[in-house]
C-alpha cells in the first residue's frame, strides 16, 4: 500500500522537476537568418516610406512601392481594395492553417521637426487646411517589416505548412470626413470573403517601451474610440457691445468645462477608464467680433460598450443644456461617424504565442502594458478572427521612454532597430503558428 500511495507522488514530483528543467523558447534560426539578410532592406524600405508618406486614402505611391515588390517575388497582390489597399496570399507547400499578417501605411497630417536626413518635406491639405506630412505614427515601419515578412516566407515556402494573407491597409489614421475606408471597407469589400483566416496578427512601433522590448496583453488591449462635433449657435455682434448678440464663443468655452465633469464626476472610473477629449475649437475670424457660430470637435474614449452610450448621452445633455443657458442652441453629434471598437487579443492565441515572443526579445522583455487608450481599426479585423496584436519599443536606449517624443508628435524619431525587433517576431510568431508550435 505504502507502494502504491508514493508512486504518484514521486511521478509529480518528476514532472515537476521536467517543467521547471523544460527548455526556454529559443528562436528558430530560419528567423535570425531571415532577420540578417533582411537588415538593410528594412531600414532602406523604411526610409523611403518615410521621406515620401501620404495621407490616409491618399497612399497611392505606397501601395503601388508595395504591389510591386510583391509581385517581383511572383506573388499576385489584390490592389484597389478600400482604395488603396494591398493583399496577397503566400501559399505553403505543405497543408496547415490560414493566417493573416495586417500593416498599415498611412501617415499624419503632422509637419516633421526630427531633422532627420531622410525626413519628409511633403506637404498636403488636410480639413481644407495646407499641412506637412509625416510618418508620426510608424507605420513606415510596419510596412516595411511587412515586405520583409513577405520575402521570408515567400523564400521558405516549399516547406511551409498552411497560408499567409499579408494585408497592406490603408487609412488606419481615420479617413478624412466624408469619405469611407480603411480595416472596415476592406472587410466590406469582402477581404476575407475567399480567404477566412484562423488566426491574425498585427504589431505597432510604440515609444512608451524601450527599443528591445516587446508589449502584449490577453483582452482588452485598447480602447474604443468616437469621434463628436458639437456646433454652437449664437448670434453675432460688436465685440463691444455682447449685449446685442448671443456669444457662441463664451457657451463653448462652458461646454468644455462642464464636459470634463462627465468622466470625473459621472463615470465609474474604478470599473474602467474613460477619456473626453476636445481636439478643435474654430469660431470667429476678427479680434472685435463675436461670431454666430463655433464648432468643436474631440473624441471619446472607453472600453465598456456601456460606459460608451452613458457617455454620448451625457455630453450631448451637457451640450444642449449648457447652451441653453447662455440662450444659445447647438447642433451636437455624438457619436458623428462610425468609430472603432474595443482592441481585443484572443485570450488563447496571446497565451500561446507569447512564449514565441520571449524567443526573439528574452523572456525579461516581454512585458504586460496597461490598458491603452489609444485606438485601432485592426480592431475590426480581430472582431472577425482570433487575434494578438503586440507593441514593439521604437524609444533608443537611454533615453526615458515616458520623456521621449510620443506616437503623432512632429518629434516621432523610432529606433530603427525596432525594425529587427518587430520582423523577428512577427515572423516568429507566424512560423510557430503555422507549425502548430508555441506555449500554452
Amino acid at each position: 500500500m505504502r507502494r502504491l500511495v508514493l508512486l504518484p507522488v514521486a511521478l509529480c514530483a518528476l514532472a515537476v522537476h521536467a517543467q521547471a528543467a523544460s527548455p526556454a523558447p529559443m528562436q528558430r534560426p530560419e528567423v535570425a537568418a531571415a532577420a540578417k539578410a533582411e537588415s538593410a532592406q528594412l531600414i532602406a524600405w523604411r526610409r523611403d516610406f518615410h521621406e515620401h508618406p501620404e495621407l490616409s486614402n491618399r497612399e497611392q505611391r505606397t501601395a503601388a512601392k508595395v504591389a510591386e515588390h510583391l509581385r517581383s517575388l511572383g506573388l499576385k497582390p489584390r490592389t484597389g481594395i478600400a482604395h488603396h489597399g494591398v493583399v496577397a496570399i503566400i501559399e505553403g507547400g505543405k497543408p496547415g492553417p490560414k493566417l493573416a499578417l495586417r500593416a498599415d501605411m498611412d501617415a499624419l497630417p503632422v509637419t516633421e521637426q526630427t531633422g532627420l536626413p531622410f525626413a519628409s518635406k511633403v506637404t498636403d491639405t488636410f480639413n481644407g487646411q495646407t499641412t506637412g506630412v509625416m510618418h508620426a505614427c510608424g507605420h513606415d515601419g510596419h510596412t516595411s517589416i511587412l515586405l520583409g515578412i513577405a520575402d521570408a516566407l515567400v523564400a521558405m515556402r516549399k516547406d511551409l505548412p498552411g497560408s499567409v494573407m499579408l494585408v497592406f491597409q490603408p487609412a488606419e489614421e481615420g479617413v478624412p470626413p466624408g469619405e469611407n475606408g480603411g480595416a472596415p471597407m476592406m472587410l466590406e469589400e469582402g477581404v476575407f470573403k475567399d480567404f477566412k483566416p484562423d488566426a491574425i496578427f498585427g504589431l505597432h512601433v510604440f515609444s512608451t517601451l524601450q527599443a528591445g522590448q516587446i508589449g502584449v496583453r490577453q483582452g482588452p488591449l485598447m480602447a474604443a474610440s468616437d469621434r463628436f462635433t458639437i456646433r454652437v449657435h449664437g448670434r453675432q455682434t460688436h465685440g463691444s457691445r455682447p449685449w446685442g448678440g448671443i456669444d457662441p464663443v463664451v457657451a463653448a468655452a462652458d461646454i468644455v468645462g462642464t464636459a470634463q465633469t462627465i468622466v470625473s464626476r459621472r463615470t465609474d472610473l474604478a470599473k474602467l477608464p474613460a477619456v473626453v477629449t476636445f481636439g478643435t475649437i474654430h469660431g470667429g475670424i476678427r479680434f472685435n467680433i463675436i461670431p454666430d457660430d463655433v464648432e468643436l470637435s474631440g473624441t471619446i474614449r472607453t472600453f465598456d460598450a456601456g460606459m460608451r452610450e452613458k457617455i454620448f448621452a451625457d455630453l450631448e445633455n451637457v451640450a444642449q443644456h449648457v447652451a441653453a443657458a447662455h440662450g444659445a442652441t447647438v447642433e451636437a453629434k455624438v457619436p458623428d461617424a462610425k468609430g472603432n471598437p474595443v482592441t481585443v487579443n484572443d485570450p488563447a492565441l496571446t497565451a500561446r504565442m507569447r512564449p514565441s515572443l520571449e524567443a526573439v526579445a528574452g523572456k525579461d522583455n516581454v512585458i504586460e502594458p496597461p490598458l491603452q487608450m489609444g485606438a485601432e481599426d485592426y480592431a475590426y479585423f480581430a472582431k472577425e478572427v482570433p487575434s494578438m496584436y503586440f507593441f514593439v519599443g521604437s524609444t533608443a536606449r537611454g533615453t526615458d521612454p515616458a520623456t521621449a517624443p510620443s506616437n503623432h508628435s512632429p518629434q516621432f524619431a523610432m529606433d530603427e532597430s525596432a525594425l529587427d525587433l518587430g520582423f523577428r517576431a512577427m515572423l516568429q510568431v507566424t512560423l510557430d503558428f503555422l507549425q502548430g508550435a508555441g506555449g500554452g
